[in-house]
């Protein structure tokens, strides 16, 4: 029997035929209205001032999308921390630390020099952004606000980026940053729980600036939020990092072995397919819900696909790894696959970088 995630996304995609099914798509999409309501509501309570936001006395940044998952929040708060720290820029990012142990407390996960909290602990994107970029803060708290004025206080930093905090209204924001799937920016057009979207399409006009990602070369293209500055840009693998640490290589290593490739992310073809196209065919493929904790369970299902498909080469997401590193003597063979974000042309997004206060 498929788990609830896995279902409910065969569901919205209608691989689910059966009569209840259907029955049960129907009335989701029904619920869709009710819910799309009270998101509007409340985002108007905000701009009219009704429901209260706070300003830190610092720029904010917030990176956010209307879909839910996969859109590439982590890699472009990557490539907007990197900018500014070229700068000369302390940065920290915020995060609400979604599925750690310590999700809902106000907790540094990085000072900019040392890990200080677990994958378990802090959730897996905190502690992936604190290992990608040497230099770079991390703070994790529900109310982004204080946990802004606790970085404040302890940490100094010059410049902070919300991270999935398109919907987190409580904070204000100095650019607001859209984050949409040049394929489908919008998906079925409907919100929770008929659809994919956080919030309905028309929400899309607060934001400052568009990101589409995964955009395709060639293709004829039309602009998803009309009269905002836009970007475009794709996903790029780039190498892959031996899972107990080591410098990135090439595909090479990937491209002669039968590979595996796995991963716990919200949109797992996504990584399938892009390994694909950088010439690496997995012989086999296996998919766990999103921000799993990899536990034994998981770690033995890994090594019987594993001894089955005869794979030497395990395959993974940076997501994925920063949770397997206490599994690292278990998974020989296992690299975790660099994700980064190239753009078309970003000068207006660096034009909306240097106009902040």
């Amino acid at each position: 029997m498929a788990d609830p995630e896995t279902y409910y996304r065969d569901l919205m995609a209608g691989k689910r035929g059966g009569v209840g099914d259907k029955a049960l798509l129907g009335l989701l999409r029904l619920a869709s209205r009710p819910y799309a309501a009270i998101l509007r509501l409340r985002a108007l309570g905000y701009r009219l001032g009704l429901i209260p936001a706070h300003r830190l006395p610092r720029p904010v940044i917030s990176v956010g999308n209307l879909v839910l998952g996969g859109t590439g929040k982590t890699p472009t708060v990557a490539w907007l921390a990197a900018h500014l720290m070229k700068q000369g820029k302390r940065v920290c990012v915020l995060s609400r630390g979604y599925g750690g142990s310590a999700e809902g407390e106000i907790r540094i996960v990085c000072d900019g020099e040392k890990l200080l909290l677990t994958p378990e602990e802090a959730g897996d994107e905190p502690c992936q952004l604190a290992g990608m970029l040497p230099g770079l803060m991390v703070v994790i708290g529900s109310n982004r606000y204080r946990a802004g004025l606790h970085a404040l206080e302890k940490l100094n930093p010059d410049v902070f980026i919300l991270d999935d905090g398109y919907q987190h209204l409580k904070l204000k924001r100095d650019l607001n940053i859209l984050l949409l799937d040049a394929t489908t920016p919008f998906d079925n057009g409907l919100t929770l729980p008929g659809g994919f979207l956080r919030e309905a399409p028309a929400a899309a006009g607060r934001a400052d600036l568009v990101i589409c990602t995964r955009a395709t070369e060639g293709k004829t293209r039309t602009a998803p939020v009309p009269g905002k500055p836009i970007c475009w840009t794709k996903h790029r693998l780039s190498g892959m990092i031996p899972l107990g640490g080591g410098p990135a290589t090439g595909f090479e290593a990937a491209q002669g072995p039968r590979v595996m490739a796995f991963s716990g992310i919200a949109n797992p073809a996504a990584f399938f397919d892009g390994l694909e196209a950088v010439g690496v065919r997995p012989v086999t493929t296996l998919s766990f819900p999103d921000h799993v904790s990899y536990g034994e369970p998981e770690i033995a299902a890994i090594l019987r696909l594993k001894t089955a498909s005869r794979s030497t080469v395990l395959l993974t997401t940076q997501k994925d790894a920063v949770k397997l590193l206490p599994h690292a003597d278990q998974l020989a063979g296992c690299f975790a696959v660099v994700l980064e974000l190239e753009f078309e042309d970003s000068s207006a997004l660096e034009a909306a970088l240097a106009a902040l206060p």
